[in-house]
């Protein structure tokens, strides 16, 4: 499907992909007959709340990216703001969970909702609309959002990291935390819990990741970059 051209654009046969969902912009130069529309990633059931809710930690964390769908027969190469890019294919049976800024593209058959990043330790947990307002304002502080965009089924994503990235393999006997600044998706088996170290009050004005980890446990591969910088 994707396929790379170098470490920074990719290119994919719209028509054998059966449609592209990309990241506004990302579209560099197409040949062919190819169409681009605006395209709204679902909340889905799974987003950990009402709409209430979701629309809340959207707005505070910053979660939402306008997406363009491109149908057709063509060839389209992607790439964005000169990023470093990571093809991941998706298997029925495991689940990519992607930042919504670190998402260049994915084939349109994947599905797709929004869902929560659990927060929990000093004072960040809760439910309902001000557990969500406290994991969005963890998350603003830290780049690492209270939602993130889950794909799933059979098909293929692009992943955005600045300065390159890692892939850390998950099913140890002790979790990996990571820098939810450096944080760039998950993708297997693998439950994520954003976990804070000083109250998310304490936290207003320090604006450093190493307040607030996320603790990564199960069965599969976390990407990761090798830069704190926000995309």
């Amino acid at each position: 499907m994707f396929e790379k051209v170098n470490s920074k654009v990719v290119t994919v046969d719209i028509g054998a992909a059966g449609g592209v969902v990309a990241r506004a912009g990302g579209m560099l130069f197409y040949t062919g007959d190819v169409s681009f529309a605006p395209h709204e990633i679902p909340g889905g059931a799974g987003a950990g709340g009402g709409g209430l809710v979701r629309m809340a930690g959207r707005m505070m964390a910053g979660e939402h990216q306008r997406t363009m769908l491109a149908q057709g027969t063509g060839q389209v190469h992607y790439g964005f703001a000169g990023l470093e890019v990571q093809v991941v294919p998706v298997q029925p049976g495991a689940v990519l969970q992607v930042e919504a800024s670190r998402l260049l593209a994915y084939t349109a058959g994947l599905q797709t909702s929004v869902v929560s990043v659990m927060s929990s330790g000093g004072g960040g947990g809760g439910g309902g609309l001000m557990g969500a307002l406290r994991g969005a304002a963890s998350g603003a502080l830290t780049g690492q959002g209270m939602f993130t965009t889950q794909l799933s089924g059979h098909g293929c994503a692009v992943l955005l990291a600045h300065g390159g990235y890692l892939e850390l393999q998950i099913g140890g006997p002790d979790p990996v935390v990571v820098d939810p600044q450096a944080f760039i998706a998950s993708y297997g088996n693998v439950q994520t819990e954003l976990k804070t170290a000083v109250s998310w009050r304490d936290a207003v004005g320090r604006g450093a990741g190493e307040a607030m980890q996320l603790q990564c446990a199960g069965q599969g591969v976390v990407y990761v970059q090798a830069s704190e910088e926000k995309l």
